[in-house]
């Protein structure tokens, strides 16, 4: 099984597992905020995905949401988001994925995001032209960011530092409408899918972005970060909206 076909089967098995185990009911935990949470169904998803990953990739490092680590020796590494959007898969939300991303010491090799609720399968990556279903998906075409929308996300703890608000506002205020879904990783595929036009959010752990950057760039789009006002910006879409909203970032 080569790594296409393996992260394909790992996030659609993962996504399977934490959509069985919520129908069964689950209770939740807070992490370090009312709606950072884990479930039982992270972790064992979680587990799934790095048990066979260990057994079908021992030289591989492992990173994951959960607490999953492993330094490897093959200078590749896994990193798992076993369930993104973790408030709105408890809350009985159907916008919620499992997601993963294999990096080298060249960068990301490959993404994959599952959504089971829809049963769209992203797959994109170095090698790969992004695909949804096995179909090959349209690349991304340059369209000005006032005719895009926006997916992002902010904390509402951290609208208090004036370098996050200030910075987010003028990003939302540059686009043709803001829309905050809660999963980072089906923002992202739905970026490299066309449906969405632009994806900006600071302060990403790796989980929340590589799989979608990987997505995003195997479209044809662009994915960067930058450092601004004492934050790193992720910023992803179409070239063309990509260059003025970081424009926008720096201006602000």
């Amino acid at each position: 099984m080569d790594d296409l076909e393996l992260a394909t089967a790992l996030v659609s098995e993962a996504g399977a597992l934490a959509a069985l185990m919520r129908a069964d009911g689950l209770s939740a935990e807070q992490k370090t905020s009312v709606s950072d949470v884990v479930t039982a169904a992270d972790r064992a998803a979680e587990d799934l995905v790095t048990s066979t990953l260990e057994r079908l990739r021992p030289a591989d490092g492992l990173l994951g949401e959960e607490g999953a680590q492993h330094d490897g020796t093959s200078g590749r590494r896994w990193v798992i988001d076993p369930v993104d959007g973790t408030y709105n898969f408890f809350s009985g939300l159907a916008y919620w994925c499992s997601a993963l991303a294999l990096e080298d010491a060249d960068g990301t090799v490959l993404g994959a995001v599952h959504q089971p609720v829809t049963g769209e399968t992203w797959l994109g990556g170095r090698d790969h032209p992004t695909t949804l279903d096995g179909v090959p998906v349209a690349p991304l075409a340059d369209r000005p960011l006032s005719e895009c929308s926006l997916a992002t996300y902010v904390h509402p703890s951290t609208l208090a530092d004036p370098d996050v608000r200030e910075v987010w506002l003028a990003l939302v205020q540059a686009s043709a409408t803001p829309r905050v879904l809660g999963s980072g990783s089906c923002d992202l595929a739905g970026v490299a899918g066309g449906r969405v036009g632009v994806w900006a959010q600071h302060s990403c752990p790796d989980w929340d972005w590589l799989p979608g950057q990987a997505l995003v760039r195997a479209a044809g789009g662009r994915a960067e970060v930058v450092e601004h006002r004492g934050h790193r910006w992720h910023v992803a879409g179409n070239p063309q909206a990509v260059a003025e909203l970081l424009d926008v970032l720096r201006r602000a």
